[in-house]
């Protein structure tokens, strides 16, 4: 069994401005630089042969390059507390198609459909043992947040291995968007 989902890594450069927002909130769990990521699809833990099968689907898929732009910030909250602070993205043509055709692929080789509506965000910290007026002090001094565009090339099928402090998160294969 592995544990997958499909995801645009950042760029270095996006990786660097985004580490710059981090720390300051005592009890914030702060996700490392090397895995931040923008989720397209959540798979799960699968067998090795469906994994292959979302290989096969993964590489099948016919994409153009677009832009993805980082701007604002906000929170996850769950049951009244708050869970994770994100980095929002603007949503774009080029970023909607692809994770639509990401959805369809997998839903061909037999995964169950996303149940949760697409939110394109990148993760910075898990916070369910902040304090919540920290929390809210930090996205009213971020809330302006914005990095210029940047141009995404490919798309990447990543391994996910759940470790003591965070996940190790380990690119399997990369998919070219032409």
């Amino acid at each position: 069994m592995v544990r997958l989902f499909v995801a645009l890594a950042l760029p270095e450069s996006l990786r660097m401005q985004l580490s710059m927002l981090a720390g300051g909130i005592q009890g914030a769990r702060w996700v490392p630089p090397e895995n931040y990521h923008l989720t397209l699809r959540f798979i799960g833990e699968v067998e090795n042969w469906r994994a292959d099968e979302v290989d096969e689907a993964l590489s099948a898929i016919r994409c153009k390059p677009f832009d993805l732009s980082l701007r604002g910030v906000g929170t996850f909250e769950k049951a009244g507390k708050i869970q994770a602070l994100w980095i929002g993205v603007e949503k774009n043509d080029g970023l909607t198609h692809l994770q639509s055709k990401i959805e369809t692929a997998l839903q061909r080789v037999g995964l169950e459909p996303e149940r949760r509506r697409f939110a394109p965000h990148v993760t910075l910290a898990r916070t369910d043992r902040a304090p919540p007026d920290k929390l809210v002090a930090w996205v009213q001094a971020h809330n302006l947040f914005r990095a210029p565009p940047e141009t995404m090339e490919h798309f990447t099928l990543f391994s996910s291995r759940l470790g003591k402090e965070s996940p190790v998160y380990v690119p399997e294969v990369e998919y070219e968007l032409a």
